[in-house]
């Protein structure tokens, strides 16, 4: 055992895979608890030593991240949360329809993009995919055919010029796509989502 998190403002119910740097220091996500029960970011040094990068407020930054991050040569940490961002009562969860965003190593945190539950989609619940050139991919759970159905897969440009590549019917394409994705030299990005012709999920490839 590495660390215990005490469901402290160190955070409580790590919900996502962990990442490595060259040096060994362990980089994640926390998903339930935390400030006002919204989440962390946490590095774990190679002497067990936990430090909070971000403590999720449950608002505009963002509430419960869930998915694998990914990080850059700079050492900046890129996620999703499924909550917070902007907040709009007649629909999404969580406060808000979750959001992209960016931790420094310092630990400052910037959010890229905020969803607003429409054609974008919104409650990302997978991680992002990070290209040579920046560009982040990622999907939305919820959202972009009607509220509730059926998710997105997203481009993320440098310049936070918002994409949607693709938008799940629920039919034969399937649905809610809820796992990260990965990438292979040539561009193209794999995944899965629920549905499908037999109900049981597909599995899929988007060209670039």
């Amino acid at each position: 055992v590495l660390y215990r998190f005490t469901g402290g403002n160190d955070g409580g119910v790590p919900a996502s895979p962990v990442i490595l740097d060259s040096s060994g220091n362990i980089y994640g996500l926390t998903s339930g608890v935390g400030a006002g029960s919204a989440g962390t970011v946490f590095k774990l040094d190679t002497s067990g030593k936990e430090t909070v990068l971000h403590l999720f407020s449950g608002g505009a930054d963002g509430s419960q991240p869930y998915g694998v991050l990914v990080r850059d040569k700079q050492g900046h940490l890129y996620g999703t949360t499924y909550g917070g961002g902007i907040y709009d009562p007649s629909h999404c969860n969580y406060g808000g329809c979750g959001v992209v965003f960016k931790v420094s190593s310092k630990g400052k945190e910037k959010v890229l993009y905020s969803f607003i539950g429409g054609t974008d989609g919104w409650g990302p619940l997978a991680g992002l995919v990070r290209d040579k050139k920046g560009n982040l991919y990622g999907t939305s759970a919820l959202g972009g055919v009607s509220q509730y159905c059926c998710g997105v897969l997203f481009r993320l440009s440098p310049k936070r010029q918002f994409s949607p590549m693709h938008t799940f019917t629920g039919g034969t394409d399937g649905g809610s796509p809820e796992t990260d994705m990965i990438q292979d030299k040539a561009g193209n990005l794999y995944g899965a989502a629920l549905g499908g012709t037999y109900g049981s999920g597909v599995a899929f490839e988007l060209t670039p």
